[in-house]
């Protein structure tokens, strides 16, 4: 028995594969994006909370804290186009899941709204040196449950045994889904990344020539500790995620060269990243090829991460009715070019406001050297 809805018939106005490569390139950036600004955003309200009369620890957190802000914009403008790819891919399951949940799912835009909000007051009271760290403390917190809510719609989305027994007993969406064993793995593995991904952040920003050097050796040591850490620990999880999966899942990616290729190119990037970070953090070295190493390993690991986590969406999905790859598919390539040069144009657009950012009077930061 088909437990999903009935199909869309209106079939793909291009080739899956298409839908793919674009879904999987923007969720990369976008998960690049929240990690910064997830582990970034506490990072900045522990060195704003104990900074005592440290400047330099003040120096961090209104370092990282006028970042912030920006960084949220990346995450929002880099979260939207993942999202409607998902909804063109698998939109009968995302659909129904987003409904059974819907009070929690909607309350996403209030959460977010409170969310800037704190932020620009943080950040604001961070730069003039207020202790400002109890809106941060509560800005995080509500990212944190953004976070949890996402995490349990995306594999709410994988389950639809559960679904007619949720709509019976709420069909209003205000309760929760029962229990899955994929949920909290899955999500203490993204929230673990945070960490680890702003450790090297802090490594990218140790390396700007407008940080001061005291400012940049503390950020470079606790960055490269802190990467060490995390990055351990994730690679725990991530054995952890793998192992609570549904025997079939587990069979298809051990059956399947390229998922299984996919988490072995996850490990070894987990391990450059634990031996960069170590480096750094010994070293304590503050440069800009540090910190573009930072990036390029940052980049590559979450790539890994993100194709793996796609096969395995589409394993579970497949072992309950849902192929994505059988869809219909009538390629309208007049759309498809027109899509494909905006898209280029944007980008243009984007490295252009980024080269007139770059070109911008630096402002030195941390000036306690």
């Amino acid at each position: 028995m088909n437990m999903f809805p009935m199909v869309d018939p209106i079939p793909l106005p291009a080739p899956v594969w298409l839908f793919k490569a674009l879904h999987l390139l923007t969720l990369s950036l976008h998960f690049t994006a929240m990690e910064i600004f997830l582990g970034g955003l506490l990072l900045a309200t522990l060195f704003c909370a104990f900074a005592g009369a440290d400047p330099v620890r003040k120096g961090a957190g209104a370092a990282l804290a006028r970042r912030l802000p920006i960084v949220l914009t990346f995450v929002i403008n880099f979260g939207v186009p993942p999202l409607l790819f998902t909804q063109v891919l698998y939109g009968i399951a995302l659909y129904t899941s987003s409904e059974l949940i819907g009070l929690y799912w909607s309350a996403v835009i209030l959460l977010l709204m409170a969310v800037y909000f704190l932020l620009y007051k943080f950040s604001d009271g961070a730069s003039a040196g207020r202790r400002v760290w109890w809106m941060g403390a509560l800005a995080w917190i509500l990212a944190a449950c953004i976070s949890k809510i996402y995490s349990t719609n995306m594999t709410l989305m994988l389950r639809p045994e559960v679904w007619p027994a949720m709509y019976a007993a709420s069909p209003s969406g205000a309760l929760l889904p029962p229990h899955d064993p994929t949920l909290i793995p899955r999500w203490l593995f993204m929230v673990t990344g945070a960490f680890w991904v702003s450790g090297l952040w802090l490594v990218w920003i140790a390396g700007r020539k407008t940080t001061a050097p005291a400012l940049g050796r503390f950020l470079t040591g606790v960055g490269g500790w802190l990467a060490a850490l995390m990055i351990s620990m994730q690679v725990c999880l991530f054995s952890i995620v793998l192992n609570s999966q549904p025997a079939v899942v587990k069979a298809g990616i051990a059956g399947s060269f390229w998922l299984k290729g996919t988490a072995i190119a996850w490990l070894g990037s987990a391990v450059l990243v634990l031996v960069f970070a170590l480096w750094v953090a010994l070293k304590k070295t503050c440069s800009y090829a540090a910190g573009y190493i930072a990036a390029l390993l940052t980049v590559l690991t979450l790539a890994s991460w993100v194709i793996l986590r796609d096969g395995i969406r589409d394993l579970t999905l497949a072992s309950k009715g849902y192929d994505v790859w059988q869809q219909a598919v009538v390629t309208n390539w007049g759309v498809v070019g027109w899509f494909i040069l905006t898209l280029v144009l944007g980008l243009v657009a984007m490295g252009w406001l980024i080269w007139v950012m770059m070109q911008a009077k630096p402002v030195s930061e941390g000036g306690i050297a």
